[in-house]
């Protein structure tokens, strides 16, 4: 394995915008000196002038001394022309995110910087192959996805391309380590690990919201409440730019040859043309000069004294403590029933069906499905369905069990998967194929989505955590209700359920 560059080498960057500037602070801050360069007059002064504020703030707040800001800011330098990079050892190109104006620039920096230079483009969506094939040394070119803002976002994708020779990689994986960042591996395919993984995050919700099966608050109160995250795909959208999110999704669609997981939403693109972009517009899917309302809690319900519960639930035993603890009698079914059981209502974790698919013996219908809970122990909330035909004091009784056990319960319309369980089993099933066309290896994709959207888990630890079988239980009946290839089955997640083994143990290393 390669060890990271020298702390005396020097460090050129391409680009004094917001993610240049950034990386050239990082840079700064572990020892380097720093050369950057911008061909817009005066935006490298203007750069440097943000970062004597930033620097004087975080002296101020203590998070370094006066000496250590002053150090820091000695080590950059406002350089005229790239014709100064002559003794870089690694030069990071930022520049707006086009193929051709990054190219462009790399030929310049080829021409000046000695063969063995590592040189690094800075892109979240452009095809690393590409600009590579079009410079001299392409087996010297990296790219690397800092994720904004720089100095304070922990992970960096290190994207190899065709080309890329695997010591030039590791030698920048290693130096943004020695950076005091997270690197990760992956290959230069389209969205690379964070943007690809994370987009059933946002497409999902946007199908639940255009097929009513919940308005945006309640969507993004169950995805926080009942699955840890720490926004709502909604929020986020709207704190990122509808049109930035819908920017990605496009791209990623157009480079995988249109595939259906990735198709973008109708939806966001209405609310684009609208100008109704989020929080930089004051409106997106929320107005954001009234304030996010409120998500629709079902009312309460009746408290139980008793709950019967299967002899064992492989996701749910941590909520049966919780009954417990509320003082309720929890017995034991003696029978092969897969539902909680509270008087006559029967309340059934979801499989991926939606309730109208789950069978009754009778006429009467007093089933509740329930949505997944990925921490029962810290949960808030937790979805519930139940079909048209489902009296309303059936929905009550679950309800009442369920805010019995400290739970907000929304209430939303019948639909396959639910919220949390369809939204976690395809970001599961997009990773499952990440992983198996060699875009990254599962550990790397788990600290991707860690760190670079701050899940609360990586899918592979979930799957680590509860088994594959759920998610691909709720796949397959994706896939079966709608008929469509965008719930397609991933290889990988198949035979991790069928051979029993862990998917990131089917992985080629």
């Amino acid at each position: 394995m390669a060890g990271a560059i020298p702390a005396e080498t020097v460090v050129a960057v391409v680009g004094a915008g917001t993610m240049g500037a950034g990386i050239a602070r990082v840079a700064a801050a572990a020892g380097h000196r720093v050369l950057l360069h911008d061909s817009a007059a005066g935006a490298v002064a203007r750069a440097l002038g943000e970062l004597d504020v930033r620097l004087a703030r975080d002296v101020e707040r203590g998070r370094l001394s006066q000496s250590e800001a002053a150090a820091l800011r000695s080590r950059i330098e406002d350089v005229p022309s790239i014709g100064a990079f002559g003794d870089a050892g690694l030069v990071v190109e930022a520049v707006v995110e086009d193929r051709d104006v990054k190219l462009e620039v790399l030929r310049l920096v080829e021409e000046v910087v000695a063969p063995g230079t590592i040189l690094a483009t800075n892109t979240s969506s452009l095809s690393v192959t590409s600009i590579a094939a079009g410079l001299a040394r392409p087996q010297q070119l990296v790219g690397t996805h800092f994720f904004n803002p720089a100095p304070v976002m922990p992970l960096v994708e290190i994207v190899h391309g065709t080309a890329t020779a695997s010591t030039v990689a590791d030698v920048v994986a290693a130096t943004v380590a020695a950076w005091g960042k997270s690197p990760v591996h992956c290959a230069s395919t389209p969205g690379f690990i964070v943007n690809r993984v994370a987009r059933p995050f946002y497409l999902e919700a946007l199908r639940l919201l255009t097929e009513g099966v919940a308005d945006a608050a309640t969507i993004d109160a169950i995805v926080t409440g009942a699955g840890g995250f720490p926004l709502g795909p909604f929020a986020l959208m709207d704190l990122i730019g509808i049109d930035v999110n819908l920017a990605v999704s496009k791209s990623i669609y157009e480079q995988t040859f249109h595939d259906s997981r990735f198709t973008p939403s109708p939806m966001q693109q209405a609310l684009v043309d609208a100008g109704r972009l989020g929080r930089k517009t004051g409106r997106g899917f929320y107005d954001h000069t009234s304030g996010v309302p409120a998500p629709r809690l079902a009312p309460p319900g009746p408290t139980p004294s008793e709950v019967v519960v299967p002899s064992f639930m492989a996701h749910e035993e941590a909520l049966v403590a919780r009954l417990e603890r509320a003082g309720m009698r929890v017995r034991r079914a003696d029978d092969d029933s897969f539902a909680i059981r509270v008087g006559d209502v029967s309340i059934h974790p979801t499989d991926g069906r939606p309730a109208s698919m789950y069978p009754v013996d009778g006429e009467e219908r007093r089933i509740v499905v329930m949505d997944a809970v990925l921490e029962w122990e810290s949960a808030e909330r937790v979805a519930i369905a139940a079909d048209s035909r489902t009296d309303p004091d059936v929905v009550a009784t679950a309800a009442g069990a369920l805010q019995a056990a400290g739970l907000e319960v929304c209430v939303v319309d019948d639909a396959p998967g639910l919220v949390v369980a369809r939204i976690v089993s395809q970001i599961v099933n997009v990773a499952a194929d990440a992983a198996l066309f060699g875009v990254a290896h599962p550990d790397d994709i788990d600290v991707a989505m860690r760190l670079g959207t701050n899940y609360p888990g990586g899918p592979f630890s979930w799957c680590d955590a509860g088994g594959s079988a759920r998610w691909l239980g709720v796949t397959e009946s994706l896939r079966w209700f709608y008929g469509e290839d965008r719930y397609r089955v991933s290889r990988l997640l198949r035979r991790s359920v069928y051979e029993g083994v862990a998917m990131r143990d089917l992985v080629r290393t």
